[in-house]
Parts: C-alpha cells; sequence; structure tokens
C-alpha cells in the first residue's frame, strides 16, 4: 500500500490539454454502492468518493462528484434505498471541481441543506476555485451555502453526529469531518479527510490566499494527532477504499479498520509539500 499511497498523493491528478482540465476517467466512471462500516455506505464514482451515513431520520452526504455524475449518486442512493427528500444535509469536503461541481444538482435534487467552513464559503457561492495555483481558477456550477460550521461544531441527524475539523492548506475552506461509530460491541473513529496535497497551490507570494504556508504547517499537526480506525477520504485509491471493500466481501472482516493509515497519508503529504516548497523557493 506504501508505493500505491506516495503515488496517489504525488502523481498530478489533471491533465491540462489545450489549457483545458481534463480528469482521469475514473472520477466519472460508474461503481456500485457498497457499505463500508456501521452507517456509512460509498456512493461516489470510482475515482470520486461520496459518502452516505444513513440513519432512520435521515441521510448526510459527505463530498459530491463532478458536475455531470450527480446522476450517479442519485441512482446510487436508490440502490440501497435513500430516497431524494431522505438527505438532509450535504458535507463540504473542499471547494474544488471535482469535489463540489455536483453540489448544486445534489441540493436542488434532495433539498438537502449545503455545510462548508467560512474560508470555503464564497468559492462555492461564486463557483470558481479562490487561491493561486498552476491550474488556474477552476470553475464549477455556483451554489448557495446553507450553514457555515466553525471548528468543532457537529452536524446531527437523529443519532449520527459528525464533527467538523477545519484543516486549511489545500482550500482555504479544507474540513475534515469526524464521525464515532458502534461496529458490534466496539467504537471506531471514522474519519473523511480533507486533502493535504499541495496540487499545483503557490505555496509563496499567494495573493488570494496569502495564509496558505502556514495553514498547511497548521494543518499536518492537527491531523497527526487524530487517531482514526476507518480512514476515507475523497480520492479514494489513497486510502485503497474500493479494494478495501473488495477484501472485506472475500472474508477479510477488518478490511477497512487500519490505523496506519491517517499517519501514512500525512507523511507522505508532509514530504510531497517539503519537496513543492522547496522547488517554489528556488524560483
Amino acid at each position: 500500500m506504501k508505493r500505491r499511497l506516495l503515488s496517489a498523493l504525488v502523481a498530478p491528478v489533471l491533465l491540462l490539454t489545450g489549457g483545458a482540465i481534463e480528469s482521469p476517467p475514473s472520477w466519472s466512471q460508474p461503481i456500485k454502492p457498497f457499505h463500508v462500516a456501521g452507517p456509512v455506505w460509498y456512493v461516489g464514482t470510482r475515482g470520486l468518493a461520496v459518502y452516505a451515513i444513513v440513519s432512520r431520520e435521515g441521510t448526510i452526504l459527505v463530498s459530491g462528484p463532478m458536475a455531470g455524475d450527480a446522476g450517479q449518486v442519485e441512482r446510487n442512493l436508490a440502490t440501497i434505498g435513500v430516497r431524494p427528500r431522505q438527505v438532509t444535509w450535504i458535507l463540504n469536503s473542499h471547494a474544488h471541481f471535482d469535489h463540489a461541481a455536483g453540489f448544486a444538482e445534489l441540493r436542488r435534487w434532495s433539498g438537502a441543506k449545503l455545510v462548508a467552513s467560512a474560508g470555503d464559503a464564497s468559492a462555492l457561492r461564486r463557483g470558481r476555485h479562490e487561491a493561486d495555483n498552476d491550474n488556474g481558477y477552476t470553475r464549477f456550477p455556483p451554489v448557495p451555502v446553507d450553514r457555515v460550521i466553525r471548528d468543532g461544531e457537529q452536524v446531527r441527524t437523529g443519532d449520527v453526529s459528525v464533527t467538523a475539523m477545519l484543516t486549511p492548506g489545500h482550500t482555504a475552506g479544507c474540513t475534515t469531518w469526524l464521525l464515532p461509530i458502534v461496529d458490534g460491541r466496539r467504537t471506531l473513529r471514522v474519519v473523511f479527510p480533507c486533502s493535504i496535497t499541495v496540487a499545483g497551490n503557490h505555496l509563496y507570494g499567494n495573493r488570494a490566499y496569502p495564509t496558505i504556508d502556514s495553514d498547511y504547517r497548521r494543518s499536518f499537526a492537527r491531523l497527526s494527532a487524530v487517531k482514526a480506525d476507518i480512514v476515507l477520504p475523497m480520492h479514494p485509491e489513497i486510502a485503497e477504499v474500493v479494494e478495501r471493500a473488495q477484501r472485506r466481501d472475500a472474508g477479510q472482516a477488518d478490511a477497512f479498520v487500519d490505523p496506519t493509515v491517517l499517519p501514512r497519508i500525512v507523511a507522505s503529504a508532509k514530504a510531497d509539500y517539503a519537496v513543492a516548497r522547496g522547488a517554489q523557493r528556488k524560483h
């Protein structure tokens, strides 16, 4: 896993073709929904995760797909028995087109309320990336933010409570979400980490996001202190989410439980950040 994890974090995920951004095919590739643990289901595409936290009182979605793939999420929710109006909240991870472009359609389809931190609220409402970046100011359908959440606040539906932990850097409002679940006789902590990769961000002289460098370092420290039993990132390959489901279905009951995943993600991202920072300093 270590080699695959490092590759997923360091390798570029966007291709620039004639000035336009071309996304990897897996980001739109359909995949059947699958159960992760407790109330958590995977309902995204093969390459972009969307997680559904399902309770009797309603369903919370974590992150979204690209604009043209909201229908895949809707169909996956229907497959696991979630009707449109049962979706109560949509939680923003970070305001980039590959995770936020589908919000407007999901919100329209379900009537759910979109939750984001203050740092990403403007980008979501404007429908554009807000930081100096090698990929420019990529755009997506603008969407209203119904609730601006602060660090440590919770989003509740019935007996499900998800806590926001702000981990800015990748975007100014990057938000990691924390969820305790009961699995049999044990309680497990599920962490939906926001990305902490550099991904073309300018770490020096970023006029649109002047605190980006210090924010990255604080977020590395915060995530290093988090204990996570199950790690569910927005790019599933980073934690082998799809492969873990396959191993679980093949008989490895605890395939998703791995407390080493988050420390590896942080360590690899810090190494990537150090390389990028050094390279940018020379220019």
